[in-house]
């Protein structure tokens, strides 16, 4: 895969078969609403929420659940909870700068796509549905892993279903991109033999490099696509 010049004022391209993106961090950004479901069940708990906040960044909350209470380490109860988190918060989760456009792209050339989310099925669809988002042709969530990232389970499924959407015959690339804020999900996403671009919305430069990251940019505003032979380009400026 060898990047080309392009002449619309990005940087550099390359041609994938499809894209795979991390939600929380890179499309849109709750910060502040995780802080308060952190702070209820800290509460409930009987756990300084900070503590909880030092560790379950990018992580399911099932697994940060099992460090801290095994008997609400179930889907029965995390659905419940992550289902509140939309409507419940105070500070409603804003989109990362350039999402909306990237995600409008994507549905309307037909470029396959997935989200892969540490969040549960009725967290992704509660945020899309309160900020009116368009839903991605395909998902891989919580519970559809046995493991979270860093583990690639989910980038793995999430690549089969890229593939595997592919129309019969294609010959193009079977590249797969990921795109992804945080370490955990960079070091799952190259695990899966996926090359990865980073959104420095949550983490510093030097950790998303360090984590294994093809390319960083600031935000999704420098992330541009369109239709090409043998899959789709993407093309990407302001390179950090």
């Amino acid at each position: 895969m060898s990047p080309e010049t392009q002449s619309s004022g990005m940087d550099v391209s390359y041609t994938f078969a499809g894209v795979l993106l991390d939600f929380d961090g890179t499309i849109i950004d709750s910060t502040e609403a995780i802080v308060e479901n952190w702070k209820r069940i800290g509460n409930e708990l009987g756990i300084d929420h900070e503590e909880i906040l030092r560790t379950s960044h990018g992580r399911r909350s099932i697994d940060v659940l099992q460090q801290l209470d095994p008997a609400k380490a179930n889907w029965e109860y995390v659905s419940k909870m992550e289902s509140q988190i939309p409507t419940l918060s105070k500070t409603p989760a804003v989109e990362i700068p350039g999402a909306r456009n990237l995600l409008e792209s994507l549905t309307k050339l037909h470029i396959p796509h997935a989200i892969v989310t540490s969040g549960t099925k009725a967290l992704l669809n509660g945020w899309l549905n309160v900020l009116q988002l368009p839903h991605p042709q395909h998902v891989t969530v919580a519970e559809d892993v046995t493991l979270g990232k860093p583990d690639p389970e989910g980038y793995r499924k999430g690549k089969e279903k890229i593939l595997a959407s592919r129309e019969n015959g294609d010959e193009g690339s079977k590249d797969v991109l990921v795109v992804e804020d945080a370490p955990a999900g960079i070091r799952a996403g190259k695990a899966a033999n996926c090359k990865v671009l980073a959104v420095a919305t949550t983490h510093s430069v030097e950790a998303l490099k360090e984590a294994g990251a093809d390319w960083v940019v600031r935000d999704l505003r420098f992330v541009g696509v369109e239709r090409c032979d043998g899959g789709f380009r993407v093309g990407l400026s302001g390179l950090l």
